[in-house]
């Protein structure tokens, strides 16, 4: 057996199909999000605006934030010294978990190193707690949660996406007795849209089924003081588990869940991925505590981000640019092909100085190759535009894309076809 060939015939095989994911070397700079500076090579830079990140707020460039990290660590250190159950557990632990606690209105909160961790080693545990366990599970979650319904070994059924009247038919065929848990998301990251939260609360109640929400793309961003799409609606009380992320509108770090005492404290005693994992820096606790408590008493600023992805909206409406249509702040482009999506992207980047990083599969189904565009607060009318007139001199000479669907190109030919154009 060659082991070193089968490597590089995997990887051929990615390349060949168009996609075989390549890194971009950037480093954003402080107070100045969203710019970035952008490193092709290792002696050439250019400034870039970034318009894919997931750092929704730009909460990782807070002055505040970032001093809170840098007075922490300068007392107590880098790293934690171990898992929580041995000397990992800090007071900045602590609260930062009461704190995500409160956010959600729950009775307790456990910390996880990212909230793939987090949904992961949740699901993985309640299928042990809980042997004649039924998940369902909505087709389109993430791979995490995926890997956690996987790992939790029990009968699983997944239903048609956003589908209650499925998810009621799923559970009219599954004994009364059985424990049972629903597993959705609030805001899915890749077409944009909403789950419908109540009547899965509805369908939850009617059965005596739990329910599990990730709310990793809506916490921070929606509801009063930013505990997301169910806070916005209403209904945190009503979702047994809560699974959230510190790395995307708090623009730090980790991930968690947030439930009843009992519940967290099973899977804080069960949960592998909890009780063998070194736990979050305090430095990283006390920033993300910091980042929590700003966007908790900043409306504006949600209001501002909502203001910013209807006027991205709206500019590539009006340039013509088809986009899918969402009702939350993520805007995805669709292109549709991968080696054609990877070279706009290139294109856009080299040319124009904007990354939009391309995602495709398996991030998303074949066939289904976007730009996901993700605005924020500080994205301004003139990066808007820039971003719309760029997308749309790419998009419109069909020269152009047949040529840029045809072969991976470098970055002085990209320029010069687009000069052309």
């Amino acid at each position: 057996m060659d082991y070193n060939n089968v490597f590089a015939a995997k990887i051929e095989e990615l390349q060949e199909k168009g996609n075989y994911r390549k890194f971009k070397n950037m480093s954003r700079v402080q107070g100045k999000y969203p710019r970035a500076t952008y490193r092709p090579c290792k002696y050439s830079q250019s400034e870039i605006t970034v318009w894919c990140s997931n750092d929704y707020l730009g909460m990782s460039n807070h002055p505040d934030v970032v001093r809170a990290l840098a007075e922490t660590a300068g007392q107590v250190g880098v790293g934690s010294g171990g898992t929580r159950n041995i000397s990992g557990t800090t007071n900045y632990h602590l609260l930062l978990e009461e704190e995500i606690a409160d956010l959600h209105g729950k009775e307790s909160a456990l910390l996880f190193t990212s909230a793939y961790v987090a949904n992961q080693t949740t699901l993985a545990t309640l299928g042990k707690i809980f042997p004649d366990l039924v998940i369902l599970s909505d087709e389109k979650n993430h791979a995490s949660m995926i890997h956690g319904i996987q790992d939790a070994r029990v009968e699983k059924h997944i239903f048609r996406h956003n589908d209650a009247a499925h998810v009621e038919e799923i559970l009219r065929g599954i004994d009364a007795c059985r424990p049972k848990i629903i597993v959705f998301e609030s805001v899915y990251s890749m077409d944009g849209d909403f789950a419908p939260i109540r009547e899965i609360c509805d369908l939850a109640d009617r059965y005596n089924a739990m329910t599990y929400l990730d709310e990793v793309h809506g916490v921070g961003l929606y509801g009063a003081r930013g505990g997301g799409v169910a806070e916005r609606d209403g209904l945190m009380d009503r979702i047994t588990i809560i699974n959230g992320t510190l790395a995307k509108a708090f623009g730090v770090i980790g991930g968690y869940i947030a439930a009843d005492a009992r519940i967290v404290d099973c899977i804080r005693s069960y949960g592998r991925g909890f009780i063998f994992t070194t736990s979050l820096p305090p430095a990283i606790c006390a920033a993300t505590l910091k980042s929590i408590q700003i966007v908790r008493a900043s409306p504006d600023m949600r209001a501002r981000h909502q203001e910013r992805a209807g006027a991205l909206k709206q500019k590539l409406a009006g340039a013509g640019i088809k986009y899918r249509h969402t009702p939350s702040h993520i805007v995805p482009v669709v292109i549709g092909d991968p080696i054609l999506c990877r070279n706009i992207s290139d294109a856009l980047l080299h040319v124009y100085g904007i990354y939009a990083q391309p995602i495709n599969y398996p991030t998303v189904p074949w066939g289904e190759e976007c730009l996901r565009l993700t605005p924020s607060p500080l994205h301004s009318d003139e990066e808007i535009d820039h971003l719309v007139e760029a997308l749309a001199r790419v998009l419109r000479n069909k020269a152009c894309n047949d040529l840029l669907r045809a072969a991976p190109m470098e970055s002085d030919a990209l320029a010069a076809l687009l000069e052309a154009a």
